[in-house]
């Protein structure tokens, strides 16, 4: 959990760049990043130079040579601000875009990197926070990108908008990644479902990941990313690498507009929150995509690039706006039909309406389903989250401790009450559950299932709500004769009131 005063440190040091004139919040996430990674590669050769004299060993593979020992970060933050800063900016930057094996993806994004840190007094602030982080803590770490990436408050082109950690977490727990699999996202942006997946392997899959050909896959061939924004990709790069992901493949690639040949059947599990907020021309649309479904909506044809991209037997976890669940158009319609009939839909998961608050305030749900190319689909799965641990207005409050939040619960099972500030937890298990007792719930509890015959019956709307049945509570009304009559005796009551008055005041 990121503390307050860390949190007040990012603060400082954003207004910090604010004031030096870097006032993008990219760019000074950009920035950090580089700094972050500088420090992580000092570790990293300490750590080689502790285990080369346990040993007695020369130091393997070592990332410094004899020349640039003073590029090192435990070497420039004890020069004078003006110094640090011209070495930064003179030596260790022009190194560090050269440090990439070449072809990797490391050097194809770094060589265009910039360094726009161009005062000692906002490198110094920016090196001091950088060197107070527990850079072996992984949650810190984590937290902290996320704070920063907090700061990004606005959308960007195309519906962009940052995917909040928790929900990224239950999507990768319920797909569960195991150390075989390839993973992708199509519109990966920063990279955080590949790092949550990464994550995810290293906490459950520990032992598998000591075998080296296991290993060099992790690093080299598992986690696949596309993005056409720059910044993006060398964000994404970079949070990889700050993850242990030594050599994941981060890409440019304009996904609905290049075909999806060279990349068709390809991926074991797609993870995606792909941006919904536009339509593009039917001429800057790939060609096979148009053969899955003819439609403008990126939304839709993110879709069909999924079913594209995965290998038969792959699995996908998406977020899709409301829209998809239920529309009416012909593309809507034959998409929805082509999951249900032509592959394995799984589950929808309605998402409630301020999840992505203060970004956005669309309606989302998740679909989950697996590519067979012969249907499979039997019975689908729904789950209405009502509460997701935090506020739903633009604050996002968190509304219990940092223990009770996220679908992972440190002490056992929520309360009533705690599960009604939190459904998280109660998704996960119930998803694991879906083939066994979830098939048995009434349609008037959060989660049920229905089967495909009575969504085809419907059109093959997926909407919850179609399927949910609402309790009315039956409130017994008497019958107007009686009524009639209550009111006849009550009229009689007051005229024999007002009778007896009268006698005593006669």
């Amino acid at each position: 959990m990121i503390t307050g005063e860390l949190k007040s440190k990012i603060d400082r040091l954003w207004d910090a760049f604010w004031s030096g004139g870097i006032s993008n919040p990219l760019e000074v996430i950009e920035q950090v990043t580089y700094l972050m990674f500088i420090r992580r590669l000092d570790i990293l050769e300490q750590a080689k130079e502790n285990r080369a004299n346990r040993t007695g060993r020369p130091v393997e593979n070592p990332i410094y040579a004899d020349d640039t020992q003073v590029l090192r970060w435990s070497m420039f933050i004890n020069e004078s601000p003006e110094n640090m800063l011209t070495r930064v900016r003179d030596g260790v930057f022009p190194w560090l875009r050269s440090l990439g094996v070449e072809g990797s993806a490391y050097a194809h994004h770094m060589k265009d990197a910039r360094f726009t840190i161009t005062t000692s007094n906002l490198l110094t602030k920016a090196v001091d926070m950088i060197n107070g982080i527990d850079m072996g803590d992984r949650d810190t770490k984590g937290d902290l990108y996320e704070y920063m990436l907090s700061k990004i408050a606005t959308a960007g082109q195309n519906g962009q908008f940052r995917t909040p950690r928790h929900i990224i977490q239950l999507m990768v727990e319920m797909m569960a990644p195991q150390p075989g699999d390839e993973i992708c996202d199509p519109a990966c942006g920063t990279a955080g479902f590949l790092v949550a997946s990464a994550e995810y392997v290293e906490r459950t899959h520990r032992e598998a990941l000591f075998e080296p050909t296991q290993r060099q896959h992790f690093n080299e061939s598992m986690f696949h990313g596309f993005d056409f924004d720059s910044t993006m990709l060398r964000i994404g790069s970079m949070n990889m690498l700050l993850h242990s992901v030594e050599s994941p493949d981060i890409r440019y690639r304009d996904s609905l507009a290049q075909s999806a040949a060279g990349e068709a059947d390809r991926y074991s599990l797609i993870l995606a929150n792909p941006p919904f907020a536009g339509s593009l021309d039917h001429d800057a649309t790939a060609a096979d995509l148009q053969k899955v479904v003819k439609t403008k909506k990126t939304e839709l044809l993110f879709l069909a690039l999924f079913l594209r991209l995965l290998k038969p037997g792959g699995r996908a976890a998406v977020i899709v706006p409301d829209g998809v669940l239920f529309g009416s158009s012909k593309a809507h319609k034959e998409l929805r039909r082509l999951l249900v009939e032509g592959h394995k839909l799984d589950a929808v998961v309605k998402l409630p309406g301020g999840v992505f608050k203060p970004y956005a305030g669309v309606s989302t749900a998740i679909l989950f389903f697996t590519k067979t190319n012969s249907g499979g689909t039997d019975n689908v799965w729904f789950y209405e989250v009502t509460a997701d641990g935090r506020s739903l207005d633009d604050k996002r409050t968190p509304l219990l401790g940092e223990d009770k939040l996220g679908p992972l619960v440190r002490d056992g099972a929520l309360s009533e009450d705690e599960h009604a500030k939190n459904n998280l937890p109660d998704v996960l298990a119930r998803w694991r559950r879906r083939n066994g007792s979830e098939q048995e719930r009434a349609r008037t509890e959060q989660s049920f299932c229905v089967s495909k015959e009575e969504i085809a019956a419907q059109g093959y709307d997926l909407s919850l709500s179609r399927y949910k049945e609402t309790i009315h509570e039956e409130v017994e009304h008497k019958a107007p004769g009686v009524i009639m009559d209550e009111l006849a005796q009550i009229e009689a009551e007051i005229q024999q009131g007002m009778s007896e008055l009268k006698g005593m005041l006669g």
